[in-house]
């Protein structure tokens, strides 16, 4: 190998490490610009040409980037700087690093290693990595904006639709138990019976009321009743209509029922317990079902022309024996045969019905609550006459069921020791005062000497019938009276009863009766003239002689 052949193997094989080192700083560029997102430069690596082999190498590297669009590049990205060539090192140094390194092959330079040999530079490759970053983060936030808008849209949408269904569901369910809870026809004016059989469950009784056509649905009855806790449903016969709404319905079914078809009750007549036969005239003919005071079929006049016609007495009496089988006859002094043995309670009358059949029901219904007295009055050796005329002087004398079995008791002792009842209760009844307003004054101011077979200040014994309609209550009393020793008792401004065994006892209960008498009607005149000053009605002191108020000493 000659001289010159040594030389320039020595210069390429330092070029190649220039090269390498070159490589190795371009790595290092893009690492480092691929860390920072910034535009990845390199360095190009020039090919030798091999007529420029054996001249002086380039003093220095110099940068030349070329960039097709402007990008900034990091501060934090360093340049590599090739280190500036001076001269070739001395022969002998490189001969001795050749030494240690394999030969390369020298291959002839080719046309584009000459051109290629221009001094070393680093220059940018065209790749807009920032630019390209930043449109594909514009395309996906302008993506996430859409796919939100389009959830935001699902969304209203789904709770639109629940919205509605929820109302819909609630309009629906208002409009369904409304319906229900709804008469039938509203304008219907025909009954329809329905019978209930004993020990109906509330399932039951909507399928039969379902298939009468009087509810729109069983089950809902069903479920209402239990809902609102309705029971105590009755068995027996009852006339409804398709008008009556489905609460009216059920207080229907509250009420006993008949044990046989009957026509449909139209309205009804109320008898308040203690009311005369003159009195009850007067309330047949409201209705008292209704609130705004509807008449009734029936007058006054018809009533009383039926319980004094003997022939229906007689009939009656054939219907029921046990009852009116004491009945006093006319000649007995009675004002009304039938007085007393009218029950008092509320009674329905319906389109065909006449006062006959009115009257027959409230003697059945004496009949049916005296049938559990019967067996005890034979045993005790009263008849239903004297019973019920002793339980009509208690019905007016005593205010509550104690009162009325110690009154009953002073009754009994005294008829047993031949003494006169002395009643105020008969007295007011023979002058037709009984049921009327009076004052306590006139109430104790009776006249006892009055000649009627109701005088029991003159006559002992009972009076020939009773003087009113008495109720259970009395009736009880009447038949099992309290176990006394009592002959007197008073009965003050207050309605107190005050008992006593001797007359000088009931003498001073009498005397602070007739104090407090007169320090009330003190009091009442007071109030009157105060009030008479002020240019205003007065109110008077008068009082129905009913079991509250009584004022007579006996």
């Amino acid at each position: 190998m000659t001289d010159n052949q040594q030389e320039n193997e020595k210069l390429l094989s330092f070029k190649e490490r220039i090269l390498r080192d070159l490589e190795e700083a371009n790595k290092q560029i893009v690492q480092v610009e691929k860390e920072n997102d910034s535009p990845v430069q390199e360095i190009t690596n020039p090919e030798i040409k091999e007529d420029e082999t054996e001249g002086p190498l380039p003093e220095h590297v110099s940068e030349e980037p070329e960039v097709q669009e402007t990008v900034e590049i990091p501060e934090k990205v360093e340049r590599v700087e090739v280190p500036e060539v001076t001269g070739v090192p001395a022969i002998q140094e490189v001969a001795e690093e050749n030494q240690e390194e394999t030969p390369l092959p020298i291959e002839e330079p080719t046309r584009e290693a000459e051109s290629s040999s221009q001094p070393v530079a680093v220059s940018r490759k065209e790749t807009p990595v920032s630019s390209v970053s930043r449109k594909d983060r514009d395309q996906r936030v302008q993506k996430k904006k859409k796919q939100n808008t389009i959830a935001k849209r699902i969304v209203l949408t789904v709770l639109g639709i629940l919205f509605v269904l929820m109302v819909a569901t609630g309009i629906f369910a208002v409009t369904y138990v409304q319906s229900n809870l709804n008469a039938m026809d509203a304008k219907a004016t025909e009954f329809v019976t329905v019978e209930i059989p004993a020990g109906s469950s509330n399932r039951e009784i909507g399928t039969i009321l379902e298939k009468k056509g009087l509810i729109k649905n069983g089950q809902f009855f069903n479920y209402y009743t239990k809902f609102k806790n309705y029971g105590n449903f009755q068995s027996g016969y009852f006339n409804l209509q398709k008008s009556m709404d489905l609460d009216t319905i059920i207080q229907k079914l509250q009420e006993q029922g008949t044990k046989t078809p009957e026509p449909p009750v139209l309205g009804k007549i109320t008898i308040p317990e203690g009311y005369t036969i003159d009195q009850i005239a007067q309330v047949v003919s409201v209705d008292a079902s209704s609130k705004s005071g509807a008449k009734t079929p029936y007058t006054q006049e018809e009533f009383l022309k039926v319980i004094q016609d003997d022939a229906f007495i007689e009939k009656m009496v054939a219907k029921y024996p046990k009852l009116l089988a004491t009945l006093p006859s006319k000649e007995s002094g009675v004002r009304y045969r039938l007085e007393g043995y009218l029950f008092p309670a509320t009674y329905g009358y319906g389109k065909d019905s006449k006062m006959e059949d009115l009257v027959d029901q409230m003697l059945a219904a004496m009949d049916q609550n005296l049938s559990a007295y019967y067996d005890t009055m034979e045993a005790k050796n009263i008849d239903v006459n004297e019973a019920l005329t002793l339980a009509s002087l208690i019905e007016k004398e005593g205010a509550t069921d104690k009162d009325r079995k110690d009154i009953a008791s002073v009754f009994y002792n005294r008829l047993n020791q031949d003494m006169p009842l002395q009643s105020n209760i008969a007295i007011l009844y023979a002058q037709g005062q009984l049921g009327k307003k009076t004052t306590l004054k006139e109430d104790a101011t009776i006249d006892t000497n009055i000649d009627s077979p109701y005088n029991i200040y003159k006559n002992t014994g009972l009076m020939p019938g009773p003087v009113d309609s008495p109720g259970l209550s009395a009736i009880e009393a009447a038949v099992n009276p309290s176990k006394t020793d009592y002959l007197y008792f008073v009965t003050n401004v207050n309605g107190v009863n005050s008992y006593s065994k001797t007359f000088e006892e009931h003498d001073k209960n009498a005397k602070n009766y007739h104090k407090e008498r007169d320090a009330k009607e003190k009091a009442d005149q007071e109030k009157s003239s105060a009030t008479d000053k002020t240019g205003t009605s007065s109110s008077t002191d008068e009082k129905t002689s009913t079991s509250s108020d009584k004022s007579k000493t006996n």
